[in-house]
């Protein structure tokens, strides 16, 4: 795989004023009627000097092959002068950003989802993004996708049906984004690209399950409230019972206490205003 080698060729401003002192030579001699002499000036500066002239722009780079051998790379900003022979690439060094299509997927449990992320990337090693890959732009497209559908199948949506996973794509949002970035950095690195960050952008059940599923989280959040409302119902009747017996207020045999607790009960567990009854009559008639 081909290195990187960083050149830096000498400034372009002497060569350019070489090449406008060849120009005025050659326009001075053709007007003389030198013509030999001026068009040799003019070819010599046409050929030679003025097609070596290269402007580096910030965050960009110019790669250049002789006769398909690999020379250099220019990084540096700046006005240089190069070999006029060598083919001049530009390849850009910026950061960019890659927003992913939303990929109808598997996850670990089956479960059909829809996943898409966003992933910021810049070239790094110029050499092997113009001579490793035929397209490193299309090559990273292509990778972070399937990058995205391996880590899809790896993880759970959440821990509804996979109650032993210690991560899910769903909870472990931090967790799936360092995994993310360390394999696209493992695909993406034959392409001399680095990845800067990696983030799932959108996650959701696929539209054919996702009532079914909503139901079910629904459900699953009824049973939770229930059980709390449940555990504090039997702290507070246990509490009752304990400050009546402290206090000496009344004594309760069991089948009152029983009575107690039933009604207690309702009234802290149900889910609708109590309405009071008067009772004229005693607990045994």
């Amino acid at each position: 795989m081909q290195t990187e080698k960083i050149i830096k060729p000498p400034s372009g401003y002497l060569t350019l004023l070489v090449s406008l002192a060849l120009l005025a030579g050659g326009i001075y001699a053709l007007i003389n009627q030198y013509f030999w002499l001026g068009g040799i000036t003019l070819l010599l500066d046409f050929v030679l000097v003025m097609p070596g002239l290269i402007i580096v722009n910030p965050n960009e780079s110019k790669v250049l092959t002789l006769f398909g051998k690999y020379v250099g790379t220019v990084k540096s900003d700046g006005f240089f002068w190069v070999n006029p022979l060598t083919t001049k690439s530009k390849l850009s060094l910026r950061a960019r950003n890659l927003n992913g299509q939303q990929l109808k997927v598997n996850d670990k449990m089956g479960n059909p989802i829809e996943i898409a992320a966003v992933i910021v990337w810049q070239v790094n090693e110029t050499a092997k993004a113009s001579f490793a890959v035929e397209n490193y732009l299309q090559y990273v497209n292509i990778q972070s996708e399937a990058a995205v559908r391996h880590l899809a199948n790896s993880f759970s949506y959440d821990n509804m049906e996979d109650e032993s996973a210690e991560i899910t794509l769903k909870d472990g949002a931090e967790k799936v984004s360092v995994l993310l970035e360390q394999e696209l950095t493992e695909r993406l690195s034959r392409a001399g690209v680095e990845v800067i960050e990696a983030r799932i952008s959108h996650l959701a059940y696929a539209q054919e399950i996702a009532s079914a599923m909503l139901q079910r989280q629904q459900a699953s959040a009824v049973i939770s409230a229930r059980k709390l409302i449940v555990e504090g119902a039997v702290g507070m009747v246990e509490m009752a019972l304990a400050r009546l017996s402290e206090k000496g207020i009344v004594d309760l045999d069991e089948e009152r206490k029983a009575a107690m607790v039933s009604n207690l009960l309702v009234v802290l567990c149900g889910d609708r205003n109590v309405q009071p009854v008067v009772n004229t009559g005693t607990l045994y008639n």
